[in-house]
């Protein structure tokens, strides 16, 4: 994927709003994100919406979601979560499957396979990244 700056271009057909296949990427947290749809190109007050991507062996760190909810659903690759107080629960997910994380909820993600993972994500916060904040795995 591309690492451009530029904005993908936003086609508003009267109040339905699309972004065509393009290449343009953010960097965050060891994630890489297809810009999508959110409050800052479509004036979205509650969602958010784009494709994240990590690299074989990497790690989106440790994180919790403040007030908003996330969804995700796995198109390629299997993760590890590590989760919880002092993330020491976890869970594997793998293409295919679905998953909800509720606000809160401390959580790292490990890429455990030898492709890259990509999966759709969901938030109900229309101002994406704005509202996550570090997770010192060793405070709990």
């Amino acid at each position: 994927m591309s690492t451009q700056s530029e904005s993908p271009r936003v086609e508003d057909a009267d109040g339905i709003f699309t972004i065509r296949a393009h290449d343009n990427c953010r960097g965050w947290n060891g994630i890489r994100y297809r810009q999508g749809l959110s409050g800052k190109n479509i004036g979205s007050t509650g969602l958010s919406m784009n494709v994240a991507t990590i690299p074989p062996g990497g790690v989106a760190k440790a994180h919790i979601h403040d007030g908003f909810e996330v969804m995700l659903y796995i198109m390629q690759g299997r993760v590890r979560h590590e989760y919880g107080p002092g993330c020491r629960k976890t869970l594997e997910n793998a293409a295919g499957d679905f998953i909800y994380i509720k606000p809160g909820i401390p959580h790292e993600v490990f890429n455990i396979g030898d492709e890259e993972v990509v999966a759709v994500v969901a938030r109900s916060d229309a101002n994406e990244w704005d509202r996550i904040i570090d997770y010192d795995r060793s405070s709990e």
